[in-house]
């Protein structure tokens, strides 16, 4: 089961949570969901089922690439919900800080989930990534749950979110909103700079989800997500 340590490991170490790659194929006219990957290519994917998730997360050496190390390596794999909300300071923000949360999708229908972190080895790591997979009964559950992501990641902007004992403190950047993603930053205090760029998006009755951490983050996040949507389509 994970826990909170394996969640924030540049959190306990004081910097944690936070090549543009153009998706290319061929458009198909199958029945199911017709999503518009972000580099602009039209998918029209059918239904998933939970067989389809392990495909659906990037290879360490596909994280490595986007982040820009070599040495990143899986450190934590569940297939399960956890629950951090005692330990922030907003419950109602749980859903823009972590990441596979049993709150923030209660009520979705979720069937499946599929949750990674990884990073460098050691404490002194110089970046840390999530990859979340969720699955549910139909891409309107998805849609739903991306809708009521918006709105909450929106309510909660600009502000301050206390994590743990009140010792780590993250700034909440605006939400960056499209069709079918969304993107926040956000900066721990008194961190040199470590921030996390947090992204999510959706794709038949999928949704995935990102945070790519460390001190020169631009656009990895929306690359992670870019690339779990062009698996899910492929």
């Amino acid at each position: 089961m994970r826990t909170i340590d394996a969640l924030r490991p540049r959190w306990v170490a004081a910097a944690m949570v936070l090549a543009s790659m153009h998706l290319s194929g061929c458009v198909s006219t199958v029945d199911g969901t017709a999503v518009r990957g972000h580099g602009s290519v039209l998918f029209d994917v059918p239904p998933l089922d939970e067989a389809h998730l392990d495909r659906i997360l990037l290879p360490i050496e596909q994280i490595n690439t986007i982040v820009g190390s070599t040495r990143m390596e899986v450190t934590s794999e569940v297939d399960e919900m956890t629950d951090h909300s005692a330990e922030v300071s907003a419950p109602d923000c749980l859903g823009a800080v972590y990441g596979a949360e049993a709150p923030v999708y209660e009520g979705t229908d979720w069937i499946a989930v599929r949750d990674q972190v990884a990073r460098e080895p050691g404490t002194d790591n110089d970046h840390w990534v999530e990859q979340v997979a969720v699955l549910y009964p139909e891409a309107q559950n998805a849609r739903d749950f991306f809708d009521d992501s918006k709105a909450t990641w929106q309510d909660c902007a600009n502000n301050a979110i206390v994590v743990g004992d009140g010792e780590y403190l993250w700034e909440l950047d605006d939400v960056v909103v499209g069709d079918d993603l969304i993107t926040q930053v956000t900066t721990q205090e008194g961190a040199d700079g470590w921030a996390c760029q947090h992204a999510l998006s959706l794709v038949s009755n999928l949704t995935v989800e990102a945070w790519a951490c460390g001190y020169t983050i631009t656009d990895e996040a929306v690359q992670i997500v870019d690339a779990m949507v062009a698996n899910a389509a492929g």
